[in-house]
């Protein structure tokens, strides 16, 4: 979750063609000054950067506070000469974290988002396209001279600045008035058949202009695969001034389908154009008889309460059985939950045992009674990235209530995490901490969630207050930790948050500093008699992946907030490539939450903008880096598709997998790359990922690995032997792709 800080910069600029300006390197200053929107500041003695990235990435580490961006822009009288339509200058600044004002030559022309000083207090609008207009005719332009392009940036959290495609300068043109976007593609099933579903795509044509603007639509359908095409639709539209125009179209299911609109203008011919990816199913139907899904190994600390659910799907009811069952633990041969405590340390192996009138299914575990939580990644859902602040008690028993019907739990996932925004508005009088009024009984709902087989997660930060505004443990935390064992809590996340306010007035800068809280609440969690996963959440800083063991930390986030664009999946994701040496049994890297389904950070939900194809690569690459797997969607609302996304038990098992490593990135290039991963059966992962934007044959050589001459191969998405590969190994990759493979030696 983000915390709050500031940023600001500035950009030099060259002309890339005739029709836009852009804007690759801007001056930059930390800090806050009205003086830096005018023409007259002297910025020479700024430093420079790159507006790619967050400043982060360029140097900037751990700051807080406000800056500025400012670009110095000759903008030649040949660029509105030129152009079609002659109106207005279109200035585009790709996304900022998280709020800023634009100033061009010192006059305000826009603000996005608001600033903790505006009376509406802050408001964060980080994943927000900057779009900004100014008219030709407007004296503040200086035509054929020098323009200053001024922003002020706020940001609270994670990545800041500005970030994207390089900001540019160009004409408004009649064109621009049009866009199309997507707004869902969705499967849908025709029959019981399980293969038989419809790709069902929404979407919008709008004229963002006050005028009419009249065109030609054509709509073709391709599969990229085969690379045939199919017009679908070849009409005239006349769109009002601002009409929004609904496009909805379905073909049948299949992997590579694609949509695709282009709309010409009449008058100047231009036109602009989407291609929508449909989603497709991989996973295979899950089969009638039993079959043991998840974790085989569980860590449970002496006398501790013991709880676990036996993961199973096949044709209900099931029935379960445990041989070598632990003294001091119970079974419930009808739901699969193991209740009690065991009082000595030592490794027990167990047999699970599940029947039905189809079969039966047996699966050896293992628990390790002794000082260590976690030992697989945590696996469950998480409030926040679809409920925000608006997360109530009756919004999380309808997400448990899903997470069963959906059948989410008879493959692992299991923890039920609330995230911030539960905590009363004041203490009570003697220091400890109540729930607000949305959650009525926090002792009911954690027995809720325990009589259906789920585990009980929380949110808290170790400042005064959360990043939400809540109240957060300091100087609390053992009345705090006292609190969550008696609520039958799980698993806590810990949040930075308004403790950089603690950590910047003791103004030690230390390492020992930076880890105090997380010191202090580790003790108090040590203190309870219930175990707790620890985990620890502060965007990486201070190089976390070093010291949260050290801290007791159970997993930590590795990086700032992630967001549903490829952009946000891909920079974390594949960032991850060296703390692969820090992952082990109990000690995860964490690179943030699962952006799949119906998200949106508060209470109106979206579909994700990621891609069947970028939602493949999404839980690849978590399963490769053996991340946490915590789902942040509306588990209501659960399409077929991101359902069979998350029920592919050879897919999770490479997450899951009691060695417990972390993959390595073995080959990088900038169209793809292979990630290798050792498992506990001798066997390795390999996940294959496209990074470019078209379908590619990707070749490697086994001894480009370090692996012997040949390989028996498995497609783990679709669960297929491929056979013996001998030398090399090919594969056809979506964009933003992935081929998820398992492969052991043959001797010749």
């Amino acid at each position: 979750m983000k915390f709050f800080f500031c940023i600001a910069a500035f950009f030099y600029c060259h002309i890339a063609n005739a029709q836009r300006i852009e804007m690759p390197v801007a001056k930059f200053m930390q800090g806050d000054d009205n003086r830096f929107a005018l023409p007259a500041t002297d910025d020479s003695k700024w430093a420079s950067i790159f507006p790619d990235e967050s400043w982060e990435k360029h140097g900037y580490t751990d700051y807080d506070g406000y800056a500025w961006y400012r670009f110095h822009v000759n903008i030649p009288l040949s660029l509105k000469n030129n152009a079609y339509w002659k109106d207005s200058l279109h200035i585009s600044l790709s996304k900022i974290d998280d709020v800023d004002e634009v100033f061009f030559n010192g006059k305000k022309i826009g603000q996005t988002g608001f600033f903790p000083s505006d009376p509406q207090g802050y408001q964060t609008a980080w994943n927000v396209n900057r779009e900004y207009n100014v008219s030709a005719g407007n004296a503040v332009v200086h035509w054929d001279a020098d323009n200053l392009i001024a922003i002020r940036v706020y940001d609270g959290g994670g990545p800041g600045g500005i970030s994207g495609p390089v900001p540019f300068i160009k004409m408004l043109d009649i064109i621009d008035a049009i866009s199309i976007k997507n707004r869902s593609a969705e499967l849908k099933r025709i029959s019981k058949n399980y293969s038989e579903l419809t790709a069902f795509s929404s979407s919008e044509l709008i004229n963002q202009f006050n005028r009419k603007i009249e065109g030609t639509l054509i709509t073709t359908s391709r599969n990229e695969l085969d690379n045939t095409v199919k017009e679908l639709q070849h009409q005239l539209v006349t769109l009002k001034p601002h009409e929004i125009k609904q496009l909805q179209i379905s073909v049948p299911a299949k992997e590579g389908a694609t949509i695709n609109y282009t709309f010409i203008e009449n008058s100047s011919m231009q036109k602009v154009s989407l291609q929508i990816a449909l989603p497709y199913l991989l996973t295979p139907a899950p089969a009638a008889v039993p079959k043991i899904n998840g974790a085989k190994t569980f860590g449970v600390k002496p006398n501790a309460p013991f709880f676990f659910k036996i993961p199973a799907t096949g044709n209900k009811p099931l029935q379960y059985a445990v041989e070598n069952l632990p003294e001091g633990i119970k079974l419930d041969a009808d739901n699969g939950i193991l209740t009690g405590s065991i009082g000595r340390k030592g490794n027990y192996e167990l047999t699970f045992i599940v029947r039905n009138k189809m079969g039966t299914a047996r699966r050896p575990f293992s628990i390790h009674c002794g000082d260590q939580l976690a030992l697989t990644p945590p696996m469950g859902w998480n409030s926040w990235n679809c409920w925000g602040l608006s997360v109530s008690d009756e919004k999380v028993k309808a997400s448990a209530n899903a997470m069963i019907s959906k059948g989410l739990i008879d493959h692992g996932w299991t923890y039920m995490n609330i995230d911030d925004g539960w905590e009363a508005a004041a203490r009570n009088p003697d220091g400890s901490i109540s729930p607000n009024k949305k959650f009525p009984a926090m002792k009911a709902l954690g027995d809720y969630l325990h009589s259906k087989g789920l585990r009980f997660g929380i949110y808290s930060s170790p400042g005064e207050k959360t990043c939400g505004g809540f109240l957060g443990s300091y100087q609390h935390e053992l009345m705090d930790a006292a609190a969550y064992n008696s609520w039958g809590i799980d698993y806590l996340k810990y949040d930075w948050c308004s403790y950089e306010d603690v950590y910047k007035a003791a103004a030690d800068t230390s390492l020992a500093a930076y880890q105090k809280p997380y010191t202090v609440m580790k003790d108090a969690l040590l203190q309870q008699p219930r175990d707790i996963v620890y985990s620890l959440c502060q965007y990486g800083m201070k190089d976390v992946w070093e010291w949260g063991e050290t801290v007791n930390g159970n997993c930590w986030r590795t990086t700032g907030d992630i967001n549903d664009s490829w952009e946000s999946l891909s920079g974390i994701g594949f960032a991850q490539a060296d703390h692969y040496h820090f992952a082990k049994p109990g000690r995860w890297n964490d690179p943030d939450m699962l952006i799949v389904g119906q998200v949106g950070w508060g209470p109106n939900l979206h579909p994700t903008r990621l891609t069947a194809d970028e939602q493949y690569t999404h839980i690849s690459l978590w399963c490769m880096l053996s991340a946490p797997l915590l789902l942040g969607c509306d588990l209501s609302k659960l399409d077929d598709f991101t359902l069979n996304l998350l029920t592919n038990d050879e897919v999770l098992a490479v997450d899951q997998d009691p060695l417990g490593k972390q993959a390595q990135q073995v080959i990088k290039t900038s169209s793809y790359q292979v990630w290798i991963k050792d498992l506990e059966d001798g066997t390795k992962a390999l996940g294959i990922f496209n990074m470019s934007d078209h379908f590619d044959v990707i070749r490697f050589h086994w001894n480009q690995l370090g692996l012997g001459e040949t390989q028996n191969v498995r497609d783990l998405w679709r669960q297929k032997d491929l056979g013996n590969f001998t030398g090399m190994f090919a594969t056809k990759v979506p964009p933003h792709g992935v081929t998820l493979i398992r492969i052991k030696p043959i001797k010749n």
